[in-house]
């Protein structure tokens, strides 16, 4: 009882209680998809209508097989291992960014390998990052622990994970969620 009126007064497990006003072109929506069309894309879209943000993808320099299985089996090795690939494509100027939404596959309980990469590459320092999920069945797992390991620094928001199978029928939820944590004011709202 006394940690839950804690956590309501202070956050939730080190969360900032409030809500985050940032403008547009202050919010990168930097992510990680297998494939073009895949889930996390998709997220990432429907994050980038609700915030007016930038859109950025994550891109390996040497991308995953193509063949399933294959890429299964390589995302496990890497995974185990912490690896983390070199990336085909910086942020041109992440300094203009305030927050930053990073979204990623679960991959065997936790980010993508070039995720990783990607929050090792930048000074999240002040920053408010927010990280997002899509996943087959298995949640969150480890995933949001993991981000925080890496990014000590940032002003981390609540992640959310998503049913990758019910992505495309999630654009409230996922409006709901982005509308929780941030207010994003327009350019003439601040004049």
């Amino acid at each position: 009882m006394a940690l839950a009126m804690v956590c309501a007064l202070c956050g939730t497990f080190g969360y900032a209680a409030e809500k985050v006003a940032t403008a547009p072109d202050k919010v990168l929506i930097a992510y990680y998809s297998w494939s073009p069309d895949g889930h996390t894309h998709y997220a990432a879209e429907q994050i980038q209508k609700a915030t007016g943000g930038t859109l950025f993808e994550i891109k390996p320099k040497v991308p995953y097989p193509a063949n399933y299985r294959a890429c299964v089996d390589q995302a496990r090795k890497e995974c185990r291992a912490g690896f983390r690939p070199e990336l085909s494509n910086p942020v041109k100027d992440m300094k203009q960014y305030e927050v930053i939404f990073v979204g990623s596959p679960n991959w065997c309980g936790t980010m993508a390998p070039p995720v990783r990469t990607f929050l090792t590459s930048y000074d999240f320092s002040g920053k408010t990052v927010i990280a997002f999920f899509t996943h087959g069945s298995g949640g969150m797992q480890n995933c949001e622990r993991d981000v925080r390991k890496l990014l000590k620094k940032a002003n981390l928001l609540p992640a959310k994970a998503f049913f990758g199978r019910s992505i495309r029928d999630a654009n409230q939820e996922i409006a709901d969620w982005v509308g929780s944590l941030l207010t994003v004011q327009s350019k003439t709202a601040k004049q």
